[in-house]
């Protein structure tokens, strides 16, 4: 069986983000890019699915500019098999990818297709659910743990309440959670043998798929600043700040 693994090339979640002058978006020029941590997760699960035996070979996928072969290089030094790109200058939002991954799915007909949770640049948590409602597959998001057997995934989650273990007939969408495995340790010798492997590059075009932008952003904005505290004299000034300053009580 194989495995769809896809990949997103973000700022660094070490990096203090900063906003563009002229308010149009988050300033990427000199700035350390990486692969979006949910994403390594997604990548490590496939991989130590893969040495359990039950898959047979880990794709890794990415959407974006040609600097996104150098995250589908580091997700091979992790372990996976070969890589595709899709090249593209456009901006690419949840359902364009979704769509994107849709028609490799359709050319590579994957067992599963793994996505990190939300990327750390939008937060927007939406493309593994877009999938799998454009595939018509059953989806299990937020896993804490994967295991596979008999053609079905049992799929741990977290909800509100605690968790929940759901049992998905193949094949289907998983995303993935902090908790579900700690990436490994990437080594040199990985990293020099994930430079032999295979990338394929296509364009939006190739998989017959628009990927022009449906939403404008309008403005991107730091949040305010926190003021400084203050002290008060008594309990009777502060319950009177909280009640006709702050109006919490």
């Amino acid at each position: 069986m194989k495995a769809l693994v896809a990949v997103k090339r973000v700022v660094d979640y070490n990096v203090k983000v900063r906003v563009k002058s002229d308010q149009t978006g988050v300033d990427i020029a000199n700035v350390k890019m990486s692969m979006n941590p949910f994403d390594e997760i997604a990548v490590e699960e496939a991989v130590r699915l893969k040495e359990k035996g039950v898959l047979t070979e880990v794709v890794v996928v990415s959407c974006g500019v040609t600097q996104c072969q150098e995250t589908l290089r580091t997700a091979m030094a992790i372990g996976a098999d070969r890589g595709i790109l899709v090249e593209t200058d456009q901006e690419l939002q949840p359902l364009a990818v979704a769509k994107l991954l849709k028609a490799l799915a359709d050319k590579e007909q994957p067992g599963l297709v793994i996505l990190g949770k939300q990327a750390i640049d939008d937060d927007c948590n939406q493309t593994g659910q877009m999938l799998a409602a454009l595939a018509d597959w059953p989806q299990a998001t937020f896993a804490s743990k994967v295991e596979v057997a008999d053609g079905h995934a049992l799929v741990t989650r977290e909800v509100d309440g605690g968790l929940e273990t759901l049992k998905l007939s193949l094949p289907a969408v998983i995303t993935t959670d902090l908790r579900l495995n700690e990436p490994r340790y990437v080594t040199l010798p990985n990293i020099m043998k994930a430079k032999k492997k295979q990338i394929d590059v296509f364009k939006p075009e190739d998989l017959g798929v628009d990927v022009t932008p449906r939403i404008k952003t309008l403005k991107v904005s730091e949040p305010p600043k926190r003021s400084a505290g203050i002290k008060v004299a008594d309990v009777a000034t502060l319950v009177d700040k909280l009640k006709n300053e702050a109006k919490v009580i």
